[in-house]
């Protein structure tokens, strides 16, 4: 039987961290950070569990079922995984998370030498792009390319930004502002959401499998194994970075006070510390982090679509990569401003089927569970998702009554409450009868 070598399986790990830590990751948790101030713990904790926890446990979830999100939402029904399914994928990979890694990489990393002019954009997002194409369009040889050669590079800048970050801090833990006065592990976990990581996963699962399986290894019982483990020694990188990014963003009040966004603190953090080649460095950790991530989704959305539609994985893997590339000259801000509706929607769902899976052995029937449950959540998410798209009045008043409803998580006791009487119907009906053959 054919079994990683612990060379191997580390770069698996590696990699797997590399494909989460895309440009949500930098750029998100500076902000916060510097928001929630004095509850900076309390805050990143909540971050932990959207952007750690959740991603941990899809992956989990994925290998136990021994497969990609078709076989998640299997009792869904087709129509119902597919539509989800898609909308996942679109969302992940070319309408807004691969364009968002190269718009942070060249607004935090390569604009500061270059100006934010269109043209300078333009250039290097087909100089980017290439390489993401080159290096997705054979996803048997990632573990490789991006587990032992890239990685590996990405983790000694970050150790020097992350060690900064803690040994020199650029002052004293400033005050918990806004919605982090009040409740910032609420707060936190809402800013996790937009990392897309837990909707990355769902994603990333199939891709982190086919890179075992291009190893050799064919016995389901070890590629879940294998995926596990992969998923434990990124959560635990993912984790280092998120901590040591909160607590350079709560420290930089006195040099960053004034910034709208994580990519700004940052980038001030780093040329008070580090001068000149502050730039430098942080153009190394971003252009290799969103780098690796735009290659793991642009490699799942081909593995994804080419099945669903029957094409062949490279003219798929094209059409996403140029499509990206179009969708990135559009700048940080818009993207980022049409993405949170869609993922605030989303997000229900993906957290919702991911514990019903993990719960299966629970169900008798798990479609008598899943598809009321399911439903539910939807309805929460679209309702949250025209809230966040700035549509409040569209919106009846019932729901700004519900319980955890201002810190949108309106959607958490009516989904409890219709899952146990989804459960308590399913053991009241017992088992399906088998039909005869």
């Amino acid at each position: 039987m054919t079994r990683l070598k612990a060379s191997d399986l580390f770069a698996l790990g590696f990699m797997t961290f590399a494909l989460f830590l895309g440009a949500g990751n930098i750029i998100f948790p500076p902000g916060a950070g510097m928001a929630a101030g004095e509850q900076v713990w309390i805050s990143a904790l909540g971050f932990l569990v959207t952007g750690v926890g959740l991603p941990l446990l899809t992956i989990i979830a994925l290998a136990r079922v021994g497969g990609g999100m078709a076989r998640l939402t299997a009792p869904l029904g087709r129509l119902a995984g597919s539509a989800f399914a898609v909308a996942v994928y679109l969302t992940v990979g070319p309408l807004f998370a691969t364009p968002r890694t190269a718009t942070v990489s060249f607004e935090m990393g390569i604009a500061p030498f270059t100006g934010t002019g269109g043209t300078p954009l333009l250039v290097y997002s087909l100089l980017y792009f290439a390489v993401v194409l080159y290096l997705a369009l054979n996803p048997g040889q990632l573990i490789d390319r991006i587990g032992k050669v890239i990685t590996p590079v990405l983790l000694v800048a970050l150790l020097v930004l992350g060690g900064a970050a803690l040994l020199l801090p650029a002052g004293d833990i400033g005050p918990a502002t806004g919605a982090y006065q009040a409740a910032p592990f609420a707060q936190g976990f809402l800013q996790g959401y937009l990392t897309m990581d837990a909707l990355g996963a769902l994603v990333f699962g199939i891709v982190i499998a086919t890179a075992i399986r291009d190893r050799g290894i064919s016995e389901p019982g070890l590629v879940t194994r294998y995926s596990v483990v992969a998923a434990l020694i990124a959560a635990l990188g993912l984790s280092l970075v998120y901590l040591s990014l909160f607590y350079l963003g709560a420290t930089s009040h006195g040099i960053a006070g004034e910034a709208l966004n994580g990519v700004q603190i940052l980038t001030t953090y780093v040329h008070h510390t580090f001068g000149k080649a502050g730039g430098l460095l942080l153009a190394v950790v971003i252009t290799l982090a969103c780098l690796t991530t735009a290659v793991g989704l642009l490699a799942a959305c081909g593995e994804f679509f080419s099945e669903l539609c029957s094409l062949p994985y490279r003219p798929v893997v094209l059409v996403f990569g140029v499509f990206s590339l179009l969708v990135s000259n559009q700048g940080l801000d818009q993207l980022i401003s049409v993405s949170v509706p869609v993922l605030v929607g989303l997000y229900p769902l993906a957290i919702v089927l991911v514990g019903l899976c993990l719960l299966d052995r629970l169900w008798l029937s798990p479609r008598r569970v899943f598809v009321p449950v399911m439903a539910v959540a939807l309805l929460f998410g679209l309702v949250d998702a025209i809230g966040a798209a700035g549509f409040e009045a569209l919106v009846p008043g019932f729901f700004a009554h519900l319980p955890l409803a201002a810190q949108s998580l309106g959607w958490l006791v009516p989904v409890l409450i219709t899952l146990a009487g989804a459960a308590l119907l399913d053991r009241l009906q017992g088992r399906p009868q088998l039909q005869p053959a």
